[in-house]
């Protein structure tokens, strides 16, 4: 393909073009700044290129989500969790050998060590669990050897993986002052999960298969949505040098972001406020229509879908099934239910493609399955941890990467003369 050409001034650069796989294209403006002293100014880098990837391709225009070139909807038909998460990390689909080690590997190491205890009960209830995760991750390090040898690196991958839904349950059971419940050798991942949620010692707990089955597909739907903010995080930070553990944990401290892991708690707080003023949907459709009103329509439209989102068309094809075979009567979700139908029915949402996304969905299914709201974020870290794990092994092993280092363009005062405090007049704070 032909450079670009970059006029500045009289000075002309010629700036070579970039094709990705799936044709996208880049100009590489890497000697740019050598070049000319100049540097591109996009604020929120929502047109940069910060990496070269071969983990995640999305076409907003048209609907597409594929990892490692296979469809989000073939995965989520066809795999489990633990599939997808070894195929993001080691870069194909394993065989039946190879799933089965894998997971008996997260299994083995799904325990933690005991005296990682003592630092829940250092936690305050009322903790939010975000801050938990985040901070026991990061001690992670303190315990299991920082070494970048390959197979101590693979060693922390697994242990990553296995722990993290202990740990998240554990957090919950810290928050709602129950004691904690440990892993169990015999039940998959999220049934695992859900079981470490919701038993209690004195009482039977059967994990539902149907629950079990749709939280292992929502945990597909979050495993990675390419450079999204907590990803760019996670590979800002390890660009430092800093340890699998620690980057992580500044990845989940990006997620807990309002505005970026935080939506489907909005869906729930949205419905809420509904239903307190009396559940009268179409009002609320109006108000979102209203230029003059601050309300929004949380779970609908998407930064990166234009169209719509494939994530939310997979598992709205089976919410409802799981909501009636549930067979949960909760008045939110009849709110949620006459909502997304009024606006999928409207115009208004129709010609602005503000169609429900994920986080609409997610919500609601995660109120049904009895996760309270303010693990919802939580959830999303648990399934978005094998992308971030992916992001960070490829950044670490590409011998082009370099420390992440943004430049500026500086607006503040020009260089001024220091003048002692003796001399500086007394400025009011009022």
């Amino acid at each position: 393909m032909d450079n670009a050409t970059l006029t500045l001034g009289n000075e002309v650069l010629e700036l070579p073009m970039v094709v990705g796989s799936e044709g996208e294209k880049a100009v590489d403006i890497r000697k740019l700044r050598a070049g000319t002293g100049t540097i591109t100014l996009d604020s929120g880098y929502g047109n940069t290129g910060s990496c070269e990837s071969a983990i995640t391709f999305i076409d907003g225009e048209k609907g597409i989500l594929r990892h490692r070139g296979y469809s989000i909807e073939d995965l989520t038909a066809n795999s489990t969790f633990t599939e997808v998460a070894y195929l993001l990390i080691y870069g194909e689909l394993p065989s039946e050998e190879e799933l089965a080690t894998f997971e008996e590997r997260l299994t083995h190491h799904s325990l933690l060590h005991e005296d990682m205890k003592k630092f829940f009960e250092g936690y305050p209830a009322n903790a939010p669990p975000m801050s938990v995760l985040s901070t026991i991750v990061a001690s992670l390090s303190a315990f299991y050897d920082e070494s970048t040898q390959e197979d101590e690196l693979e060693l922390n991958v697994i242990r990553l993986i296995a722990k993290i839904k202990t740990i998240a349950a554990f957090a919950y059971k810290k928050s709602i002052g129950q004691p904690y419940i440990y892993p169990r050798n015999d039940l998959d991942y999220s049934s695992d999960f859900l079981h470490m949620m919701f038993a209690v010692p004195s009482e039977e707990y059967e994990v539902d298969p149907l629950v079990s089955k749709t939280l292992n597909r929502l945990m597909i739907l979050h495993a990675d949505h390419e450079q999204n903010c907590s990803t760019s995080t996670v590979r800002m930070v390890g660009s430092s040098g800093a340890n699998l553990f620690g980057s992580i944990s500044a990845g989940i401290s990006a997620l807990s972001g309002p505005l970026h892991g935080g939506a489907n708690s909005a869906v729930i707080k949205m419905l809420n406020m509904i239903a307190e003023d009396g559940g009268n949907v179409d009002k609320y459709v109006e108000l979102a229509k209203d230029k003059s009103s601050d309300f929004r329509l949380m779970g609908f439209g998407h930064r990166v879908y234009k169209n719509f989102d494939p994530r939310a068309r997979v598992i709205k094809s089976s919410a409802d099934a799981v909501l009636d075979q549930l067979g949960i009567d909760d008045p939110l979700l009849d709110i949620a239910k006459k909502l997304e139908r009024v606006a999928l029915e409207d115009e208004y949402f129709a010609a602005r493609r503000l169609y429900p996304n994920v986080d609409f969905y997610s919500g609601i299914l995660y109120r049904a399955m009895g996760i309270p709201t303010n693990m919802f974020t939580v959830m999303f870290a648990l399934g978005r941890l094998p992308g971030w794990i992916a992001q960070w092994l490829e950044m670490k092993n590409d011998p082009g990467t370099r420390i992440y280092r943004p430049r500026q363009v500086y607006v503040g005062e020009n260089g001024r003369s220091y003048v002692p405090i003796a001399e500086r007049g007394v400025v009011s704070a009022g």
